[in-house]
């Protein structure tokens, strides 16, 4: 089939590359005259076949929107637009109405895989009617992976990209499965090799995943990660997955607490753990830890502390098992 495809990144370029591997006609544009084949959208369009496809694969929000309402101005009856991006599914629903004035179809696509999409395929969850999703199949079945899984019509406009957000609600909750169990273990000091106990869990265990097979790949390449600084943003669909939960009365309690274990690994200091420090030394005398003073070692509780402190440590105890 021919194909254009909007966004050469680094999972827009390499799908190209493996389009273009099982003999499709890619005609890529990006904003990047080093790895665009075309000069512009209008190029694109003017050098595909009827009925056209443009996949795109910019960033979510404002520059996907963008993207397709240009699109749809160039577009004609029967073309169809694919947002292969990390798209809020809310959006597909706005998008496929916008077009569909011109005629022009609509599918979304949630795409995992990342860089290693070239040589593994793509996970794809798309959404959209049977007729578009007809015309857009070949390129879905070049990018998924080889053999029976890897690529569902989830549904209508929405479902391919609601999908993906719940995959990565999924994946958050996983890996900080994974990485509060690295931290233990090494904490811990029973184990003596943590990084071959994680290679051992990669072949027998029900815990068994790509994910594990990353992390130990991290490891080797960084024992005990000491280069690596403890921050983690988040994409944004964690957020979405737990305010659609909020939404359908669903409780996501593993996902929601990765997502803000993200939000805290941003704080070199946390306020909210301070406060929980002050308000434990008020009701129970805990001791708090503060800065190190010139010349000596941070304090605990010492008479070096505030007078709270001292004063709470003095006469009172546990406040009903408070802690």
């Amino acid at each position: 089939m021919d194909i254009g495809l909007v966004g050469l990144g680094k999972m827009g370029g390499n799908m190209r590359t493996r389009l273009r591997n099982a003999g499709h006609t890619v005609v890529g544009y990006d904003r990047n005259p080093d790895v665009s084949d075309v000069a512009s959208l209008e190029e694109l369009v003017g050098a595909l076949p009827s009925p056209k496809v443009v996949w795109v694969m910019v960033p979510a929000g404002d520059p996907t929107r963008d993207t397709v309402r240009a699109l749809g101005e160039l577009l004609g009856e029967g073309d169809v637009v694919v947002d292969g991006g990390n798209s809020r599914w809310t959006d597909d629903q706005a998008n496929a109405e916008a077009l569909e004035g011109q005629g022009v179809g609509f599918v979304d696509c949630g795409v995992s895989g990342g860089v290693w999409g070239l040589e593994n395929g793509y996970a794809l969850m798309y959404g959209g009617d049977a007729d578009d999703i007809a015309k857009v199949q070949p390129a879905f079945d070049a990018l998924k992976p080889e053999g029976e899984f890897g690529s569902v019509h989830a549904g209508a406009v929405g479902a391919g990209h609601f999908s993906k957000m719940v995959h990565n609600g999924i994946e958050y909750a996983i890996m900080q499965a994974y990485a509060e169990g690295w931290e233990l273990l090494e904490k811990a000091q029973v184990t003596e090799n943590v990084t071959e106990v994680f290679r051992s869990w990669r072949e027998g265990t029900v815990i068994r995943s790509w994910l594990l097979d990353l992390l130990v790949a991290a490891l080797d390449d960084d024992p005990g990660l000491a280069d690596i600084r403890g921050y983690a943003e988040d994409s944004g669909e964690g957020r979405w997955t737990v305010e659609a939960g909020i939404e359908n009365a669903v409780a996501t309690p593993a996902i929601t607490a990765a997502l803000y274990a993200r939000f805290v690994s941003r704080q070199d200091d946390s306020p909210a753990m301070k406060a929980v420090a002050a308000m434990r030394n008020q009701f129970g005398g805990h001791a708090t830890q503060t800065a190190a003073p010139k010349g000596g070692d941070a304090g605990g509780g010492t008479p070096d502390q505030s007078g709270a402190a001292q004063q709470a440590g003095a006469g009172s105890g546990h406040e009903g098992g408070e802690s």
